[in-house]
């Protein structure tokens, strides 16, 4: 099931596309932007922040003024690709086009006319796809804030606890007393809220 908060930018030149495709996510209780251009996605989905909660985008290849590939290109050069898949809309014409975009890193293709069923089913996998790269980011990030508030030292310690040595072992290494390495090991599980160096190294893992 979709996060309540995901949203499904439709961009598309044509009118009754769009108006079609909103149609029928709000019969599948998906949430939808529409934009008739990509200058317009563009100027949305460029801003700061702008991807914090699941979404992908039906983008049609060929369009007036800048292309779905051209607007494709921008979200590779913004690094949004990981958490906004791209399903791409296109005519019998553009398959080869879109096959080569997939290949680059588009999530799908779905040619006109297409599958409700079929397009609803990607939309969905997109949407769990994007939500899993946001809490993978964001737990990166975490993270990478919760080391950043060790001290050097403590980063030190860190390393050397984390590859199993023990307290003796670390004093060596580091030319420290053993009370020292205590000290400093305690800091590092309370700063990174853990209780054990198997915790620690689970935590530092999973990232």
């Amino acid at each position: 099931m979709s996060s309540p908060y995901a949203t499904v930018y439709i961009v598309d030149d044509d009118q009754g596309v769009r108006d079609a495709l909103a149609w029928l996510l709000r019969s599948r209780r998906l949430t939808s932007e529409c934009f008739d251009s990509a200058e317009a996605f563009d100027a949305r989905i460029r801003a700061p922040g702008s991807v914090r909660e699941p979404s992908c985008v039906l983008l049609d290849v060929r369009m007036a003024g800048l292309s779905g590939l051209a607007m494709f290109e921008k979200l590779i050069g913004y690094g949004l690709l990981p958490t906004l898949p791209v399903i791409f809309l296109t005519g019998h014409a553009d398959v080869p086009t879109a096959v080569d975009a997939v290949k680059r890193g588009a999530f799908d293709f779905c040619e006109k006319p297409f599958s409700d069923n079929v397009l609803v089913d990607r939309i969905e996998q997109a949407l769990a796809l994007s939500a899993e790269r946001l809490t993978a980011l964001n737990r990166s990030s975490n993270l990478q804030a919760l080391l950043d508030g060790l001290t050097e030292r403590e980063r030190d310690v860190l390393r050397l606890v984390v590859d199993g040595l023990p307290n003796k072992m670390v004093a060596d290494q580091l030319d420290i007393s053993v009370r020292t390495v205590e000290v400093h090991r305690a800091r590092v599980f309370e700063k990174m809220g853990v209780k054990s160096a198997v915790e620690l190294a689970n935590l530092l893992r999973n990232d």
